[in-house]
């Protein structure tokens, strides 16, 4: 089940419940969907981890920089929910 974290430019920004044993990531989509694209948050910025389509290309590079503002708080957000948080470097 995914939790939401915010919406940006009409995308919603979240994680699944299952992803706490994964080092800490986001999934980006204008919906909820188990195939949305997939962000790294890294000890400095976000590195996009699998690009499926769901963020149109157009919006692409205001996606990454929103998560590269927001990183701190996703990072918390994801120990607030998993006790725990994995980056990657």
């Amino acid at each position: 089940m995914p939790e939401a974290l915010e919406s940006y430019l009409g995308y919603y920004i979240y994680f699944w419940i299952g992803d706490g044993a994964e080092p800490v990531h986001v999934h980006v989509a204008k919906k909820q969907q188990p195939d949305a694209t997939k962000f790294w948050i890294t000890t400095e910025s976000v590195e996009l981890a699998r690009d499926t389509g769901s963020v149109d290309s157009k919006d692409m590079k205001r996606i990454l920089r929103y998560l590269r503002r927001n990183r701190q708080q996703i990072i918390a957000r994801w120990l607030s929910r998993f006790g725990s948080a994995n980056v990657k470097r």
